[in-house]
């Protein structure tokens, strides 16, 4: 049931300002037919530095993140700020409760406030590593030989460690916000939440989201992580039994797996080539609500502009084998949203980790609507540019659109 907003905001103001119960509170989202708030997330929760208790927040741009730090005097202005914004989902997590807040487009605010089983730990230490979801030292990144034996992550595996964490934040905002806006159901420990991570690989992935939603996020989930080969199987079944995690894994192709039930997100972290394809259109066929998609090459696309007439007055475009490539990326990409829309699927291009970390760093993050783009002009649009371009994408061929 809705309620006013101040009224909710003031509740929420309550919980953020008080130093002795937040364990921390996450902003994300925002209000339907308005500007987007100056940050794309932001984390709030208290540290104890040598100058006494202080409320930290971390707000995330599209690039870096920003991390201040405000004395408990200051703090209520620092909140008051960040309030303003029109963030369209809360979630403020308490030694005791867990709130979650979604604006709805009357600018009205649908609460849910669940009590916690047993009291949280809180973490007010200061010096946390960079504020990482999970610590270099989690036994998971150990038992992946991320780590060595202190704890450490190895220098050859700090851009795999910052690709997975970054994917976690936006799995954790992304499965925040589907379920405040009642996209994704709320999972149980009777139903937990059934997440399929396609073309796993040696399941950094697959691990490290179902030990942060599990231990971190509290949330009930079970992973099924899908791969052609039966040694990543055989060695990541070991890795599961060794941790005691929820997992199973499926020998099997992404375009030919069979899951039942099937998987409610679906995850597909740089699947090569027509791959990612394949995950787009599974997460269709299973009507799933969530789907997140690192591509990584795009040789389709690429190998289709090499063979086809360039359309006036674009020839500077791919008269450069390095243009050529980016602009096939940028197209399959680009295309791929447009076909996931009329699926109806609401979907965000963005970048998930710095370049720096990865050359590959898009992100296709797909939330099902159930109703496809109403809007003519997407189809047309799409239409006109396959043309032009004389490419088929393999998405169109797969999903018969």
């Amino acid at each position: 049931m809705s309620e006013p907003l101040l009224v909710v905001m003031d509740r929420v103001r309550g919980l953020l300002l008080d130093p002795d119960t937040l364990v921390r509170a996450v902003a994300s989202g925002r209000h339907k037919g308005r500007q987007p708030p100056r940050w794309r997330r932001v984390e709030l929760r208290y540290v104890d530095l040598k100058a006494g208790r202080h409320l930290q927040v971390v707000a995330y741009d599209e690039t870096q993140a920003h991390t201040s730090n405000h004395a408990l005097a200051a703090a209520p202005a620092a909140v008051d700020e960040l309030l303003r914004e029109p963030f369209g989902n809360w979630h403020v997590e308490t030694l005791t409760e867990v709130h979650q807040i979604r604006v709805t487009k009357k600018l009205e605010a649908m609460a849910h406030t669940s009590a916690r089983a047993e009291a949280a730990e809180v973490d007010r230490g200061h010096d946390r590593d960079k504020d990482r979801l999970l610590p270099e030292s989690d036994p998971v990144f150990r038992a992946l030989g991320l780590s060595d034996a202190q704890g450490r992550m190895k220098p050859s595996r700090q851009a795999k460690y910052r690709q997975v964490e970054e994917f976690l934040r936006l799995l954790d905002s992304s499965i925040t916000d589907a379920i405040a806006k009642g996209r994704l159901r709320r999972p149980t420990p009777e139903e937990p939440l059934r997440i399929a991570d396609l073309g796993c690989g040696n399941a950094y992935l697959t691990f490290a989201a179902e030990r942060f939603l599990t231990s971190v996020r509290g949330l009930p989930v079970h992973l099924t992580g899908v791969d052609v080969r039966e040694q990543s199987r055989d060695h990541n079944a070991a890795i599961a039994a060794e941790l005691g995690v929820s997992a199973d894994f499926v020998v099997g192709s992404i375009s030919g797996v069979q899951l039942d039930p099937a998987p409610e997100v679906v995850l597909a972290l740089h699947a090569c080539d027509t791959a990612t394809d394949e995950a787009l259109a599974r997460a269709v066929e299973w009507r799933a609500s969530l789907v997140l998609a690192a591509p990584c090459c795009h040789h389709d696309i690429a190998a289709q502009l090499r063979s086809a007439a360039t359309p006036t007055p674009y020839a500077m475009l791919t008269r450069h084998g390095i243009l050529r490539e980016r602009l096939a990326d940028t197209l399959t990409d680009g295309l791929r949203s447009s076909l996931m829309r009329t699926q109806g699927y609401r979907v965000d291009v963005m970048q998930f980790v710095e370049s720096k970390h990865t050359p590959r760093n898009t992100l296709l993050r797909a939330v099902r609507t159930g109703a496809p783009d109403s809007d003519d002009g997407v189809r047309r649009e799409y239409d006109e540019l396959v043309e032009q371009w004389g490419i088929t994408p393999r998405l169109a061929v797969l999903l018969d659109a």
